[in-house]
């Protein structure tokens, strides 16, 4: 997509920055520039500007809600709908999660420069793994505006430049976020293209944005499916992803019942928008009759709409059939499919037709079944009793994550600190030469 073919879709109200291409040309340079820099950049001064970042947000608090405001006042004349207007919402407490969120990204050990796997060889040569920074990395995302300040954290400590493209229902929140940003660089002498705002909502900006290979290591979109599949689709720079989140519980006869209940209940009524909540139960077959109809009633507890195969149905009565396309879908609402199956391999069947592979459990305490399932089911995340709401950076100790991927390459599942690296070989000699 080129900057005249979008010239329609540029937003008045936004920042007059001439020509789009020109304007994202200067921008991957910039970063560019700055990657190379990085890469000499300590610890300590990594840590000073993520902790002068959370000083610079306190003192612009008021600002920066009142920004909010305005994104959010848009977004009613708008019509965004309810679920977009609480993701865009910010209020004290989530500034406050965000201040809280740069300290801890700022205590987390830096992984640039850790070697591994050192080993002697028989020339007399020591080789091993230096994690690097991948460089420059491009993240495009909706609504958010708090997925500025991670991204800028993540990023900035794992030594890498970064150009993010925020919605354009936040522009005005992440405008002044950014400004809290680009203030904490200067005041630990970091380059000012470390981290780099677009200031633009001209579509043409995601387009060149996706297609500077010289300029952007890699591409992470956080949004929508629609958002997702067009970055995939058009990017000519690696792309870290994942489409759905359309995760399985699986609960095997030989599962405790109180445990089955808990994970079941918990992985789908504990978020409903979160691309790790299970969007569909198997439960086998002998122990289906005792254990859907207490699983019924503790949804409906929760207001948890039911579709059922027909064995199902034949157990809980009166709930909907679940057709074809409820088997694949991420529902992200209070809405659950339930099949009916005859033990692991038809369960793993299942997954394997329909899931996304980005998280499934299976509930059991035969050992040699969650062996398997572990082993044989391929996922980013594959878990054994423990509700799939635990597919989380934070939760599995990365302190943070920029996203999920369900690609094989490179980075799977939460992307923290170290999928934002890399390693290159290192090799310590003392003289040697090849004979």
């Amino acid at each position: 997509m080129t900057a005249q073919a979008s010239r329609s879709d540029h937003d008045p109200a936004t920042p007059d920055i001439g020509d789009v291409e020109a304007y994202m040309q200067r921008l991957g340079q910039g970063a560019r520039e700055a990657a190379t820099r990085m890469r000499r950049v300590d610890t300590a001064a990594k840590n000073a500007a993520l902790l002068a970042m959370a000083e610079l947000l306190e003192q612009a608090r008021g600002e920066v809600l009142d920004a909010n405001a305005r994104d959010l006042a848009r977004g009613r004349e708008n019509g965004l709908e309810a679920a977009l207007l609480d993701r865009l919402a910010l209020d004290d407490t989530r500034l406050d999660a965000m201040i809280d969120g740069l300290a801890q990204v700022a205590a987390l050990p830096d992984p640039v420069g850790e070697i591994d796997g050192l080993r002697s060889r028989p020339s007399g040569i020591q080789v091993g793994q230096m994690r690097v920074p991948l460089g420059v990395i491009g993240i495009i995302y909706e609504s958010r505006p708090n997925v500025t300040l991670e991204a800028a954290s993540l990023c900035l400590k794992s030594g890498n430049a970064a150009i993010l493209r925020g919605g354009s229902e936040a522009r005005d929140s992440n405008a002044a976020i950014a400004a809290c940003i680009r203030a904490g660089l200067a005041r630990a002498g970091l380059p000012e293209g470390a981290v780099q705002v677009v200031a633009t909502t001209d579509r043409a900006a995601v387009g060149r944005l996706i297609s500077m290979p010289e300029y952007v290591d890699v591409i992470i979109p956080r949004g929508g499916k629609s958002l997702i599949e067009r970055i995939t689709r058009e990017a000519r720079v690696p792309v870290i992803k994942h489409l759905d989140g359309v995760c399985h519980v699986y609960i095997d006869a030989s599962a405790d019942p109180d445990k089955a209940l808990a994970i079941a209940v918990n992985a789908k009524t504990h978020r409903y928008g979160t691309c790790n909540t299970m969007e569909t139960l198997l439960v086998d077959a002998p122990v289906a009759e005792t254990l859907l109809p207490t699983l019924a009633r503790a949804y409906g507890e929760h207001g948890v709409e039911l579709r059922g195969c027909e064995r199902t149905r034949a157990i809980l009565g009166d709930i909907a059939e679940a057709s074809e396309a409820d088997w694949h879908a991420e529902y992200l609402a209070p809405v659950l499919a339930i099949r009916v199956v005859d033990g692991i391999d038809a369960a793993m069947a299942h997954i394997e037709r329909y899931g996304s592979r980005h998280t499934d459990a299976i509930v059991t305490e035969h050992y040699g079944l969650a062996r398997r399932f572990l082993a044989e089911v391929d996922s980013s995340s594959v878990m054994v009793n423990a509700s799939t709401r635990f597919a989380d950076g934070f939760e599995y100790g990365l302190g943070a994550e920029i996203g999920i991927s369900t690609d094989r390459l490179h980075a799977r599942g939460p992307v923290g600190l170290e999928g934002l690296t890399t390693r290159k070989y290192v090799v310590l000699g003392d003289g040697q030469v090849r004979r």
